[in-house]
């Protein structure tokens, strides 16, 4: 079934535009995994859980990556403030354990002057998983106005020349004023959602010009992408790929690729629009044939080094997560096949659990090896996908409270 998205914006007033649900019950999704499966991501989510409880007592801020195996802070949040307090969230589903709650609503509540910040793109990053998520599971309206405050500080990143949200740098700023990033197609899902609440479609159609400009210009013809593609910020004119946390313009950084892959399955089942989920596939494809046995991505697919290069974790996780979506949008199992491999893979190799003093639940996470900067190291949203993966596993309707994973 597709709609208009002025259809969608018509049901605004619910706590999420359900046209047509794709989210299976937590009894058939368990009765299509395997038994060894199954115990794995249970045992896993256990263990993420349990760190979780001990570690946030002492968490009075966001972390950031880990030093020596104990996390480091931001006090405002940087781009990764949300992954803490989704963090909590994803433990409380999983747990009931009111803690969990009381913690999720308190590290989110740290963020609210980041809702008029208009210097950075990551505000889908930031909010959605911390107060659209409060929003989705306690009602409170208040979450609700702040998500979409930070969707009307993102929209002012819109450059209407070249129909691209610029990712970096104040609006001031020239430097990188046509820097646009495939991450940013993870932010996104917070202009859909502005929009859906407000009944205002500039917000999703701001979305949707920016998802047609990265769908043309970045997946090349195998499917892989660049981290980067420059624009010429005045004309709106593009002028090629290019790479911050990748191996090369011509590389594949994994973690980006996940990033896309999620993030244009979520742009299709926003909209409908079939190229989107056509461009996710695609990505998907190329991703998944990169994979060695042990499902545990290489930090970028192209490093000379790899197959055995460093390990990106976390781009796993992404990548497991959007794959479930992708099969649950495609009705393809095969990748959600891959999803169950990566996530055990994980669970059986890239957790803390040989260390006591480990703070987080990942380990062999790669923040950005151009720069030398956290090399296999725990990353905030490692820990944040892994347990989102595994409970659009066990509890897939949980999920779908929390994040909303509806089709129209």
């Amino acid at each position: 079934m597709t709609v208009s998205r002025r259809t969608v914006l018509a049901t605004a007033a619910g706590a999420a535009a359900v046209c047509v649900s794709s989210t299976p019950a937590a009894g058939a999704a368990e009765a299509r995994t395997p038994a060894p499966t199954l115990r794995t991501l249970r045992a896993a989510a256990d263990y993420a859980v349990e760190k979780v409880r001990t570690v946030a007592p002492g968490v009075t801020a966001f972390p950031v990556g880990t030093k020596f195996e104990k996390w480091t802070y931001s006090q405002n949040g940087d781009w990764v403030g949300g992954f803490w307090p989704g963090t909590l969230w994803m433990a409380w589903l999983y747990s009931k354990d009111e803690a969990f709650r009381t913690g999720a609503l308190a590290s989110a509540e740290k963020l609210a002057p980041r809702q008029y910040d208009t210097g950075t793109h990551d505000l889908g990053f930031l909010f959605y998983p911390s107060w659209v998520t409060a929003w989705r599971l306690t009602g409170d309206s208040a979450w609700r106005t702040g998500a979409i405050r930070a969707a009307d500080s993102l929209i002012q990143r819109y450059n209407p020349r070249g129909h691209f949200i610029r990712a970096w740098g104040a609006l001031t700023d020239p430097k990188n004023a046509g820097r646009v990033i495939i991450d940013t197609m993870m932010n996104l899902d917070l202009l859909a959602f502005a929009s859906r609440q407000t009944g205002d479609a500039k917000y999703l159609d701001i979305a949707v010009e920016h998802a047609k400009t990265t769908q043309r210009l970045f997946p090349r013809p195998d499917g892989s992408t660049p981290h980067v593609y420059d624009f010429d910020p005045d004309s709106g004119a593009p002028i090629g790929p290019n790479t911050v946390q990748g191996y090369s313009p011509t590389s594949c950084w994994s973690r980006g690729q996940a990033w896309g892959l999620y993030g244009f399955t979520t742009m299709y089942r926003r909209t409908g629009n079939a190229e989107f989920l056509a461009t996710a596939r695609r990505l998907a494809d190329f991703a998944v044939g990169a994979l060695r046995p042990d499902h545990v991505p290489v930090w970028d697919y192209r490093a000379p080094q790899q197959p055995h290069d460093i390990k990106d974790a976390s781009a796993g996780a992404i990548m497991a997560c959007g794959l479930l979506d992708l099969s649950a949008a495609t009705g393809r199992n095969t990748y959600r096949e891959v999803a169950l491999r990566l996530l055990t893979a994980l669970s059986e190799t890239c957790l803390t659990k040989n260390s006591a003093r480990a703070d987080a639940v990942v380990a062999r996470c790669t923040r950005n090896r151009p720069a030398e900067d956290g090399i296999e190291i725990s990353l905030p949203y490692a820990d944040y996908y892994l347990l989102e993966g595994i409970l659009r596993v066990l509890q897939p309707q949980d999920v779908d409270r929390a994040i909303d994973l509806s089709t129209v």
